[in-house]
């Protein structure tokens, strides 16, 4: 794909500014040909635009002269070049085949998202688009309306933390972010086009709905779909406010396009609508922050935070008088399966009436899967016309998402489970069911990523030594913090539930070690659970990431002991 210079600046409005950098003379004509675009140096090609970003600790303006040794076409950033990066420049110019263009913008950043929509066609003008927000559930949710809609004949992709399809079969996301960076959305969402899908879901994480970092700032959504906010990311956001409002820009692009698409081949107006979890206290903010229809779902407080508490439980927040919602009863959960019933309560005027009661069973497990399979069935039902009973009866078909309540069985006598849960409130959702049925002693094995939220780190602590008998801490990601100051933060609030070093609480940094250290452990019966790595592919270190897979490692180091079907 190719693209006029000019063209893709078309797409910032005016807000940009062709410049010669100090000590160095640049070309101002727009007429150059982009072939490509990247915001990593070491990525660029000849006629390449490169998007200089500024870093956590570092300026984008030092990669440039790498980005022009390489055969950039063009170069947009933000930052002021200092004479030594200058010089550094002007060798590059002086050795390139090609004529670079400065292009300086008040945020390079927030750039990349136009242009790169402008560079791919702007493909999601022509693709029902579903977005998926929440603290947790968003990547259940995506997979299970992509599966929902797969079952159904129709053609879809999706964009995820864990994998991602662009309209085959899913594969990993290699990636350690939760929504990429423009240029590989839109490109994604481009291929998703060019290989004949009509509908894509995109899991939208409240960094890539920041104005700041604008990764999903021109993707025409049509559906918003919101599970929860807790807190989370607030080294990022600041505050709960502005992190509830992040996320809640996903609803406010709803009322930014007409939803006119061509589809398929065919114009037509495209459902909007949002769906809230009606248990988060925020869902009416969410509701608020559109002009679209909005749909609820609940479970009266029995998949969730709530249930945990108990009798102890604040109540749950008032449902909106004037929003139909859609009520998850008689939840059972197992090891291997979830059932449960769709209870409808709607206004006369929506949702075709159909009041009625539609019975669920679906073969993945963790009893908080009734909010993210309501939230599917909702999504998929609204813009499709597909009803209810039949994409519940898809339910039976559904997989879960790798590292997402994944049960390791090599035939050893106590249960392994992998999953992502890595918040205080994600520890609340997860831990209640598992205790209720555990025949005897849980052990879990967890830790806290390094540069990001301290506060919730007691927190953890403090939860998980309350439903586990034992609890490892060990590395998660601690790029460059302390990693024993990082376990000891989480070790206080174990040890204010009643923990004990070296009885019931083991600080073990190495990863590997610390699974080893609980299987040593675990008997005959017990729930051995592995947290917060899940999917991903590495640990991140201040120098250095390892490669690193939690599925595998578990299996390896159950191989060691003699287990192995």
């Amino acid at each position: 794909m190719k693209k006029n210079l000019s063209a893709l600046l078309e797409s910032l409005d005016g807000g940009y500014k062709i410049v010669a950098a100090d000590g160095f003379s640049a070309p101002e004509n727009t007429d150059s040909l982009v072939e490509g675009l990247a915001f990593d140096s070491r990525d660029v090609e000849s006629g390449y635009l490169f998007f200089a970003l500024p870093g956590t600790h570092t300026t984008g303006s030092r990669f440039i002269a790498q980005a022009v040794s390489r055969g950039a076409s063009a170069v947009v950033f933000q930052d002021d070049i200092s004479p030594d990066e200058a010089g550094e420049i002007k060798k590059s110019l002086a050795a390139s085949k090609n004529q670079t263009v400065f292009v300086k913008v008040p945020s390079a950043r927030f750039a990349m998202s136009p242009v790169s929509a402008c560079f791919f066609d702007n493909p999601s003008e022509k693709l029902v688009v579903y977005g998926v927000t929440g603290t947790e559930g968003k990547s259940s949710t995506v997979s299970f309306i992509w599966q929902l809609l797969r079952l159904n004949g129709i053609k879809a992709g999706f964009v995820s933390t864990v994998q991602y399809s662009l309209g085959g079969e899913a594969v990993d996301n290699p990636m350690h972010q939760t929504t990429p960076e423009a240029p590989v959305v839109q490109q994604r969402l481009y291929e998703m086009l060019s290989n004949g899908c009509t509908h894509a879901v995109v899991e939208a994480s409240s960094h890539g709905l920041s104005r700041k970092l604008n990764r999903l700032g021109d993707v025409l959504f049509d559906c918003a779909v919101f599970m929860n906010v807790t807190l989370e990311h607030l080294e990022f956001h600041g505050t709960y406010e502005q992190y509830r409002s992040d996320k809640a820009n996903l609803f406010r692009a709803l009322d930014l396009h007409s939803h006119h698409k061509i589809v398929g081949g065919i114009m037509q107006k495209i459902p909007s609508f949002g769906v809230v979890n009606l248990e988060d206290p925020a869902a009416s903010y969410f509701a608020s922050c559109t002009r679209q229809k909005v749909v609820g779902f609940t479970t009266e407080g029995k998949a969730g935070k709530q249930a945990a508490m108990g009798l102890d439980s604040p109540p749950l927040p008032e449902i909106p008088r004037d929003m139909p919602y859609f009520s998850c009863r008689n939840i059972a959960s197992a090891r291997f399966g979830l059932a449960f019933s769709i209870h409808r309560f709607e206004a006369p005027d929506s949702l075709q009436n159909e009041n009625s009661v539609v019975h669920v069973k679906a073969s993945v497990p963790g009893a908080f899967n009734a909010y993210n399979i309501t939230a599917a069935v909702l999504a998929v039902h609204g813009t499709t016309g597909i009803s209810i009973q039949e994409l519940a009866q898809c339910a039976q078909k559904l997989v879960s998402v790798k590292g997402r309540m994944t049960v390791i069985d090599e035939g050893q006598p106590f249960e392994v489970i992998v999953d992502y849960a890595h918040t205080p409130s994600s520890f609340e959702t997860i831990f209640p069911p598992l205790r209720n049925r555990a025949p005897a002693k849980m052990l879990c094995v967890f830790g806290s990523g390094g540069e990001r939220d301290t506060t919730k780190r007691p927190l953890q602590g403090e939860i998980a030594a309350r439903f586990c008998d034992t609890v490892i801490l060990t590395d998660e990601d601690p790029r460059r913090e302390d990693r024993m100051a990082i376990l000891e933060q989480i070790a206080q609030g174990a040890r204010r539930n009643g923990k004990k070093d070296g009885q019931n609480l083991f600080l073990v940094p190495d990863r590997p070690q610390a699974i080893r250290k609980a299987f040593a452990l675990a008997e005959k019966n017990d729930i051995v659970l592995l947290l917060g790595k899940s999917h991903e592919n590495s640990i991140i270190y201040a120098e250095n990431s390892i490669k690193y897979d939690e599925i595998s490692e578990a299996c390896k180091a159950l191989c060691e002991m003699g287990f192995k079907k």
